[in-house]
């Protein structure tokens, strides 16, 4: 292609519209620039994850974003398991902490022979 010149007014030449014109193009491709750099690392950071799904296949960026948005929605719903678990655990502790509470309570109200008191007191307590 045969090189060709550019007539680039000043800036005070151009209107409003002629310099968003000229601006656009720019503006466009540091938007592309942006969106691919966030596609490369999110394929760095999930590289481990996609060889195990497609090993030794060139990825598309529609690949990349699809298998981040399924690895993200896995890692949500593992989370939310783990909770669901450390709060089941939790309620069993509480509960088991009341029952001990009202045990020792209705022990304390009632005259039971002390060795029996003591023996279930250290059942409860294991």
């Amino acid at each position: 292609m045969a090189p060709s010149t550019v007539f680039m007014a000043p800036d005070n030449l151009l209107t409003a519209k002629e310099k968003n014109k000229l601006r656009k193009p720019v503006v466009e491709k540091m938007r592309r620039d942006r969106i691919n750099s966030s596609i490369e690392q999110l394929k760095l950071l999930l590289e481990k994850e996609f060889q195990r799904h497609q090993p030794n296949s060139k990825l598309e960026k529609a690949d990349i974003l699809e298998m981040t948005v399924s690895y993200l929605k896995q890692q949500s719903q593992l989370q939310m398991k783990r909770c669901f678990r450390r709060s089941s655990q939790f309620d069993f502790r509480e509960g088991y902490s009341r029952c001990l509470q009202e045990a020792f309570h209705f022990l304390s109200l009632h005259k039971v022979q002390t060795e029996t008191q003591t023996k279930l007191l250290s059942h409860f307590q294991k």
